[in-house]
């Protein structure tokens, strides 16, 4: 803690002439006027539940003594021309009674029902054991299709697809055969075919022997060139293998 120094001291007698360095001018944004007003019309805008702005009722618009009361509808003038409703019926007055209909209504309920078309009972199927129930018609269940006309008939578009593709497969064999023709190809036989097949077995099978030889850490970037050389062979091997395996009939150029 520093020794403070009472107002009589000698040394609040020397001059001192250290002076207190300018302050330099506070910042002060540009937009704090535009800030202050959007914060106040923000508040300002929050302080009722209703609108911001309300007009102020005249001091003349009070509330006047009977004002609520309602009011009767304007007298009209009586007419004495004005046609009246029918009398009301008197106490000694009967209506008429004893009218009988000489309809037998039991018999002719009985005829219509014996003569009527029975009414068949509407088809449905229940899918589950709760008895959930169904119509059959739009179930897709009643046969209706075996009725038309064009059942079991193909249809034109696929009686006129097969005919391209018959088309284009006599041309692709037409085509097949010029280039037999022009470029003298010779077709394998199935013994040459099946040796072709296994000494490119064998080829896979010594190069998946060398590939098992490796070592379980490839470390160096020779052994990953070595890695990657016989993954390619085998590679192009099997897709050779599986080439052979798919077509039956090999053509190969007579050099």
């Amino acid at each position: 803690m520093e020794p403070t120094c009472p107002s009589e001291c000698i040394y609040n007698l020397i001059p001192s002439d250290l002076k207190e360095p300018p302050q330099p001018p506070r910042y002060i944004s540009i937009f704090k006027a535009t800030v202050k007003d959007d914060m106040q019309k923000a508040k300002t805008a929050m302080k009722t539940m209703g609108p911001a702005k309300v007009e102020v009722p005249s001091p003349k618009d009070f509330l006047k003594k009977h004002s609520k009361e309602k009011t009767l509808p304007p007298k009209k003038k009586f007419d004495r021309n004005v046609p009246k409703k029918p009398a009301v019926p008197l106490r000694t007055d009967h209506p008429v009674m004893g009218i009988q209909s000489e309809k037998n209504f039991i018999n002719t309920n009985a005829a219509d029902v014996i003569m009527g078309v029975a009414k068949k009972p509407k088809p449905i199927y229940v899918d589950k054991r709760t008895g959930d129930k169904h119509d059959v018609e739009p179930s897709g269940l009643v046969p209706k299709y075996i009725n038309k006309k064009d059942y079991g008939v193909t249809p034109e578009y696929i009686c006129k697809r097969n005919e391209e593709i018959k088309k284009a497969q006599e041309e692709y064999d037409r085509y097949i055969q010029e280039n037999l023709k022009k470029a003298a190809m010779k077709r394998l036989s199935n013994e040459e075919r099946e040796a072709v097949l296994q000494g490119l077995k064998k080829n896979w099978e010594e190069v998946h022997k060398e590939f098992q030889s490796l070592s379980v850490f490839i470390d160096s970037i020779p052994k990953k060139i070595r890695k990657q050389r016989l993954e390619e062979e085998m590679k192009q091997l099997e897709h050779d293998i599986g080439v052979i395996e798919k077509h039956k009939i090999i053509y190969i150029a007579n050099k």
